[in-house]
This record gives C-alpha cells, structure tokens and sequence, in this order.
C-alpha cells in the first residue's frame, strides 16, 4: 500500500515540450500521496486551454495553488511567451532554476523525492548555461562525486558506467577506479533501495566481443577483467564481461538484477525498446531521491493531445518505493 505522507516535488521540464501536457494528465489523477509542480501557473492554463482540460489554477482559501490534484509552487516564472514546439533560450534559466529548487527543497528534507520532466540540454547550452544533463546538475548540487544513472522498468534494470559523452571519449573514461566506484554506487543503491540482498551484476565488455582476445581492443585484458576480478574477491557478484550483443539475452538476464553498460547507446536502447513510456531514469548514488522521465521533450507532440503520461506515472511511483 502507498505512503499518503510521501511529498513528491515535480520539475515539469522544458515549457516548450511535451513536460506540460503529461503534468496536466497527472493532475486529473487519483494519486495518493502529495505532489507540488515547480512551474508558472500561466504555462499551465495556456497549455490546459490548448488541450482542452478544464482544469485551471485556483488560489485556495489558505493561500495555496492547485492545479487539479497537483500543488503548485509558483516561485519562477517564465521570461518570454511559450509556443508549444518552438524553443526559446530566453527561458532556459527558468528551466535551469526550476531544477536547482527542486534539488534544494529535498535537501532541505520538505520533500521526499524529486521527480523531473524532460528538458532540452541543447538549448539550455544555448542560453550559455553549461549543462551536460540532469544527473551531473543534481549530483553536483548534492556535493556528489560519482552518481550514476540507472533505467528501469519491470523487467531490466540498466545502470551505465558514463553517462552524457561523446563516444569519443568513452575509452578514456573508463578506469579501474570508475568501475569500482560505480558497481559500489550501484550494490549499496540496489540493496538499500531495492531490497536486493546481494545483487548480481552483470558487467558489459566496451569492444566488440569483450575485446576478443585482445585482438578488437585490449581495454577488457588491461582494465575491466582486472577490477572485477578484485571486485569479486572482495565478495561481490559480478559477472563478466560479457559481450554487449549477448548481455541482453533471456539467458543471461536470468542471472543478474542489473547490467551496467559501458557508455549510453550501449545500454539504453536495449531497455527503451523494450519498455518506452514505461521505463524509469533513476539517479543512484545521492543522498535524496531522484526519478525521471524515460524520454525527451518529444517538440513535435507539444500541445497536440497525444503525448502519453506513462513514463511520468511510472517515475512518480518509483520515487515513493
């Protein structure tokens, strides 16, 4: 059964996205415990009046705002006029306050969870705003050093080594130190958060074939055999690694409660395909809880109606577990 008492802060993401309209699906839902949207009250009657929701904002009697089931905190607002579909770096500093608010008010322990919407990293850059992605912004914030980003859904859970990098760097990114600090990040998350006595991890190669012998990469001889190797000995339950295009079949799923991926188009289209729009963005590793959407601002699909909220839903039960 829910906790009514959990306090859920929602970040609604770019204005310009679909963050608005799955905001708006969320507040006519029956949801047990409390959730308060960091957005301008106005983008959310434009928006509702677009979709043709008769939800409005209200001033209550006890000077609070609701938007439907949804609690409104109305600190930032907008610099310009939002188009649904068209960005605008005049309102990427909203964007960018919003999340840094949420981030503090669990901090402050008055929430117990954030969940954020998706946002555009693009133009948030654009505005002259350095922002590599959710994940660095709120560990940095945190004061934590090595967060890692995890997806999940029913069925996998897929957590990465790097996160937001051009494929370039990856192979200089990966270290024994890196390794270790993340497969730690994840056991301590899995068995804290998840239940999970023991985790049994399951550790992608970075080459073609796990290096083939040396012969498609020496990373797997020189660097990740060795750690997980040391790891092991240290009593945990690790397996690999194992080459990507077989990490992901029935049988070897069978053995592990997670996969941690080399870098991000290793992992994520793997469990994207197999549960959009049901799929988690769960950042492990902080000292506040932190669930999100498992896709983009989806630009095209603004204000149109048919922008699907399951992946919201999805993170909102997530963060109260």
């Amino acid at each position: 059964m829910r906790d009514s008492t959990n306090k859920i802060i929602l970040s609604v993401g770019e204005p310009a996205g679909i963050g608005p309209d799955i905001a708006i699906d969320i507040a006519e839902h029956d949801i047990a415990h409390t959730i308060t949207a960091l957005v301008d009250p106005a983008l959310m009657d434009a928006r509702a009046q677009l979709l043709d929701s008769n939800i409005r904002c209200i001033n209550m009697p006890d000077g609070t705002l609701k938007f439907g089931r949804l609690n409104i905190d109305a600190r930032h607002t907008l610099a310009c006029a939002v188009q649904p579909g068209k960005l605008d770096a005049g309102n990427a500093r909203y964007v960018y306050e919003c999340i840094k608010t949420a981030t503090a008010e669990c901090l402050a322990g008055r929430y117990t969870a954030m969940v954020t919407g998706p946002v555009h990293k693009g133009i948030i850059n654009d505005a002259g705003i350095h922002f590599s992605g959710h994940t660095e912004l709120i560990a940095d914030l945190c004061a934590v050093d090595k967060p890692v980003m995890m997806l999940a859904n029913r069925d996998l859970r897929v957590a990465l080594l790097t996160t937001h990098l051009p494929l370039r760097e990856v192979p200089g990114a990966i270290s024994s130190e890196a390794i270790s600090q993340v497969i730690q990040v994840v056991r301590r998350d899995l068995k804290s958060r998840f239940n999970i006595s023991s985790p049994r991890i399951l550790v992608c190669g970075l080459n073609p074939h796990a290096g083939e012998g040396g012969h498609l990469g020496r990373e797997e001889i020189e660097i990740i055999t060795p750690c997980l190797n040391s790891l092991r000995e240290q009593g945990m339950n690790i397996i690999g690694p194992i080459p990507a295009d077989t990490a992901f079949t029935p049988q070897m799923l069978g053995q592990a409660d997670v996969v941690l991926a080399m870098y991000h188009d290793q992992g994520l289209p793997v469990i994207k395909a197999g549960g959009f729009g049901e799929t988690v963005n769960i950042t492990l590793g902080l000292p506040i809880v932190r669930t999100s959407v498992d896709h983009g601002t989806a630009l095209s699909l603004a204000g149109s109606g048919k922008a699907e909220s399951s992946s919201l839903l999805a993170a909102i039960e997530m963060a109260q577990t």
